[in-house]
């Protein structure tokens, strides 16, 4: 168990009693997002020049499957915002310094969907646009938001390009009342309204370079960590954070069943269906946690021996990933169905498992069509074009 995890293992009463609250607030509790923040989680893959640990990213996913098996909504936050600090470390020592320079625990918000347009100007871009779930967006200071980059005439320039563009939080709003949802609400994923910033050229990254590895090798970043791919370690903290909630619930739905009985009189230990059901999601949802991790721990030894990740391995491991998720939500499925009524109480913490672990398949990252499609047609000798290498 890492340093991290044991201080998360310190407080976890803490971190599951502010589970309702955040809830119910539609944000994590300050408490909350202080438990998180005193841990170090947020600086794991952070920069040792700035405070951080530069952990390999087995921990990391690790870490973001602890807090999420105490509370969904920490452990989504943690693993979205935690991987921010592993981007900013190939972005322009200006802006790293301008963020980590007097507070290395200064969070990042996201979302990198390209919902605006940076227009060219000199010295840099003006932005404006709307972004939807900004997870943790009110316990941070800066974002990292993804933009078209802009023709000067109010359209997109040809051949489009995209931009990862980092912001102060002075030069956004966070638009209340707009995470109302079902599943996943404690973290707080707002929208974002950006109208017309100037952004320096240097806080920005070319997001085909980033993607791609070009960006980290243009940087000069000889980490192993830092030259991972983008489309491992993007998504290793949102499946890690799903692969973790789903592992909260068998651990709530063990502890009722141990002495439920059911309205037969019979005590659910001695029911064999029931019995086999704890045994196949057990081992269903740890199948998807040994998976995950083994992709990660692949990719890193193979970077850190100086090889690059091909294209098809890297479709090969987003598919994994995704499988990863899904399976362990199917298994939950499966032991929430013979939890009983009382799992459906919002007083019991089973029913929020359920809805956070079915709200975390609704992220891009868990789209199963392209991905499967790319890596099947790369391993048959086919070159995938457009939408099925864009997250790839």
């Amino acid at each position: 168990m890492g340093q991290v995890l044991d201080r998360i293992d310190g407080v976890a009463e803490e971190i599951r009693g502010q589970a309702v609250r955040s809830e119910a607030d539609c944000r994590l509790t300050d408490t909350a997002a202080a438990l998180l923040r005193d841990s170090g989680a947020i600086r794991l893959l952070q920069p040792k020049l700035y405070g951080g640990y530069e952990v390999h990213p087995r921990e990391f996913a690790e870490t973001v499957m602890g807090v999420a098996a105490l509370d969904g909504a920490s452990g989504w936050v943690t693993g979205i915002v935690g991987v921010h600090p592993w981007e900013l470390a190939f972005a322009d020592p200006q802006v790293q310094e301008e963020i980590w320079g007097e507070d290395n625990d200064t969070w990042m918000a996201s979302p990198y969907a390209p919902m605006g347009v940076a227009t060219p100007v000199d010295g840099g871009y003006v932005l404006t646009g709307r972004w939807s779930f900004s997870s943790g967006t009110d316990h941070c200071q800066w974002a990292f938001l993804g933009a078209m980059v802009g023709d000067g005439e109010g359209g997109i320039a040809v051949p489009p390009s995209s931009l990862h563009v980092i912001l102060p939080r002075t030069d956004y709003q966070i638009v209340e009342d707009t995470w109302d949802v079902i599943g996943l609400r404690g973290t707080g994923s707002k929208d974002l309204i950006v109208d017309g910033a100037f952004v320096p050229g240097y806080r920005t990254l070319n997001a085909a370079k980033v993607m791609d590895g070009r960006a980290q090798k243009e940087a000069g970043r000889p980490e192993p960590l830092f030259n991972m791919p983008y489309s491992c370690m993007f998504p290793l903290g949102i499946t890690a954070a799903v692969i973790g909630i789903t592992e909260g619930a068998l651990a709530c739905h063990i502890a009722v069943q141990k002495d439920r009985v059911a309205i037969t009189g019979q005590k659910i230990k001695e029911d064999p269906y029931v019995l086999s059901a704890i045994g196949e999601s057990a081992a269903e949802i740890n199948a998807s946690r040994v998976s995950l991790i083994e992709t990660a721990d692949r990719f890193y030894d193979k970077v850190d021996a100086g090889k690059e990740i091909t294209f098809e391995e890297r479709a090969i491991g987003r598919r994994t990933q995704i499988a990863a998720a899904w399976r362990a939500v199917r298994a939950v499925d499966e032991i929430f169905a013979r939890a009983g009524g009382g799992a459906l109480h919002y007083k019991t913490p089973m029913q929020r498992f359920w809805r956070d672990a079915h709200a975390g398949l609704a992220h891009a990252v868990h789209v199963p069509g392209p991905t499967n499609h790319a890596s099947a047609l790369t391993q048959l000798g086919g070159e995938p074009q457009g939408m099925m290498r864009a997250m790839i």
